[in-house]
């Protein structure tokens, strides 16, 4: 027979593991509610750039994206699998070699594509039977068409830096990849909080003026409220028009003469780079160009404004306004570092070596 102090014993061991499976399935079913996202059977739902709210039964399983800076969001979130229509920009253009190598897909053109930020082809769409379509806001009548079909839609229009993680965010509520869509936000954290350490310790005593030039034209720049502010300001310059209340501006001769920029910054453009700047008369006594600061960012995909990429473009802006304290080399590593954690892939890191 057990002295009683033994049974005593023994009630109090049996307590302790019942508290601790308790206390285990406690933590996990927070694991399960608050970081794992929606199961598939869960309905989701996000606000777009029309102030609309999306909702689907569940996260999204069958997505046409006609944005490519939205189809990039798609594959950072690791939901790609489930895109089944895509831009015709994504085959056209120089960002092809990028999705090839993340896509065997779009390598053997087996994607769907039915249209773009330009021209859709509703028919198309509606035949793919997707439960999510991206778009821009601003198609309207694409929009009104698809919804009339029971079609969801979700409408994007991004202008600043913070819209761009407003639609990591929704995109991944819509998704059911949430936590991932928060990991991506800290990875781009991380690479501004670099780049801010870097410029605070530069030893200049105002910004140089920033003059940005689209590629349309060498008069047409970004005012205030738009990425390309947030681009110059973030690389620690001053954009020479920031005090234009346009996303899109097309200035004067005169004024860019008078704002007479330090550094002239060039969207990738097919038609002239910098030594048709340098070598034009018309831009022979700009700051900037006495001093041979004018460049041209090197590449659409990797430099994106619209995606979280975006701080590619600041580091490679910074080292041109402050080579003293970001490197050459500095801006090779840390773009490819900063696009295989994005994009959770070795090969874009590599076609990005091959392209610069």
């Amino acid at each position: 027979m057990k002295p009683r102090w033994y049974n005593l014993r023994q009630s109090v061991s049996a307590g302790r593991l019942l508290f601790i499976f308790l206390l285990t399935a406690f933590f996990f079913l927070l694991w399960e509610e608050g970081f794992a996202g929606p199961s598939a059977a869960e309905p989701v739902d996000a606000v777009d750039f029309r102030g609309r709210r999306v909702e689907l039964p569940q996260p999204a399983q069958r997505i046409v994206c006609l944005i490519e800076s939205a189809l990039s969001a798609l594959y950072m979130l690791g939901v790609a699998d489930r895109v089944v229509g895509i831009s015709t920009n994504v085959y056209d253009g120089s960002i092809r070699p990028y999705y090839e190598a993340l896509d065997e897909r779009i390598r053997s053109r087996a994607l769907a594509a039915p249209g773009n930020w330009d021209f859709i082809n509703v028919e198309s769409v509606v035949a793919l039977q997707p439960d999510l379509v991206i778009l821009w806001a601003h198609q309207t009548e694409a929009i009104r068409s698809l919804e009339s079909r029971g079609l969801r839609v979700f409408g994007v229009f991004i202008e600043r830096f913070s819209d761009v993680h407003r639609e990591i965010e929704a995109l991944g509520r819509l998704t059911g990849s949430e936590a991932r869509a928060q990991e991506l936000n800290l990875m781009v954290e991380e690479e501004m909080a670099w780049v801010r350490r870097l410029i605070a310790t530069r030893s200049a005593d105002s910004p140089p003026v920033v003059y940005f030039m689209w590629a349309q034209g060498d008069l047409e720049t970004s005012g205030a409220p738009s990425t390309v502010n947030d681009l110059i300001e973030a690389a620690g310059g001053r954009n020479a028009f920031g005090d234009l209340p346009h996303e899109h501006a097309v200035v004067r001769w005169e004024k860019v003469l008078q704002a007479n920029p330090d550094v002239v910054v060039m969207w990738v453009n097919s038609q002239r780079n910098p030594s048709h700047i340098l070598a034009d008369l018309r831009w022979r006594s700009v700051k900037a160009v006495q001093n041979r600061r004018v460049y041209e960012l090197p590449d659409i995909f990797t430099c994106d404004l619209w995606t979280l990429k975006y701080p590619i473009a600041v580091i490679t802006l910074a080292h041109w306004l402050y080579p003293e304290v970001i490197s050459h080399e500095d801006v090779r590593q840390r773009r490819r570092v900063f696009l295989e954690r994005l994009y959770n892939s070795k090969a874009v890191g590599s076609v990005a070596d091959h392209v610069f």
